[in-house]
């Protein structure tokens, strides 16, 4: 299996769409930063987490021709707003597509994107499914079944939502608690990716201490920093960093 950070920037990228860089080095390939969203790759299927506006930029770059399932973290523009660019795939396959809510993020969905969960037309028709998140649901690998697990996380004022891919990696993009009772999922993973947004507090995001505070807390062997906005340049951060942690870049790729 493959895990594939897509992008691994904050709500406006990195640049800015203004053209904006912050403290980020723009000679430095690694400082440009789409939105996130990230792909599982198994033997059999592509799982799909988040639907970045920078989705079609994102799918092209790593030649991404088929989509099997598509698991939402949160309602958040930054993470739905991609949702449009998965039309193709069902164009391909005449099956429309299961994506998988909570249920403040599928009553969003349905609101904004109607007309992707309703049939308008013979010319337009429904391309997604709509599916509630299960707390466990499985993927298949090699004739085996992979288990994913979702843990809800506070994510400001609203809930987000992690996974935990095979007991070996998590994925957090949004947050800013995680409850102590879900702390037994987190610790002695193989990789936890991490929200960390920049150096000083935000009420709906680690920054950079609470970043590394949980990941001393839960003992990864590698942890990966992601939803960097342009005030963590890639190369001043990456030297503050203990040896087990890294900042995420765009195709980032991690072998599970």
């Amino acid at each position: 299996m493959k895990f594939i950070i897509l992008g691994c920037g904050s709500s406006m990228g990195v640049p800015r769409p203004d053209g904006f860089f912050g403290n980020c080095d723009p000679k430095n390939k690694k400082n440009y930063r789409t939105r996130c969203s990230a792909l599982l790759k198994t033997s059999e299927e592509n799982i799909l987490i988040d639907t970045s506006p920078d989705l079609r930029q994102q799918l092209l770059r790593h030649k991404i021709n088929k989509i099997n399932k598509v698991l939402y973290s949160h309602m958040h523009g930054d993470q739905t707003h991609g949702i449009n660019d998965l039309r193709s795939f069902y164009i391909n396959s005449k099956k429309q597509i299961n994506v998988f809510a909570d249920q403040f993020t599928s009553r969003y969905l349905k609101k904004t994107f109607s007309y992707i969960f309703k049939s308008y037309s013979n010319e337009y028709p429904a391309t997604l499914k709509l599916n509630n998140l299960k707390k466990n649901f499985f993927v298949n690998n090699n004739n085996k079944k992979i288990k994913i697990k979702t843990i809800k996380v506070e994510h400001g004022n609203v809930k987000s939502n992690c996974f935990i891919i095979d007991k070996k990696l998590a994925y957090i993009s949004d947050v800013s608690k995680i409850y102590k009772k879900d702390f037994i999922f987190f610790k002695n993973l193989k990789y936890l990716v991490i929200d960390c947004l920049w150096y000083n507090y935000h009420p709906s995001h680690f920054n950079l201490e609470t970043s590394l505070l949980i990941i001393k807390k839960f003992s990864p062997k590698k942890a990966i920093l992601t939803n960097l906005s342009p005030v963590l340049d890639y190369k001043k951060l990456k030297k503050v960093l203990p040896k087990n942690v890294i900042p995420a870049h765009d195709g980032l790729l991690i072998e599970l």
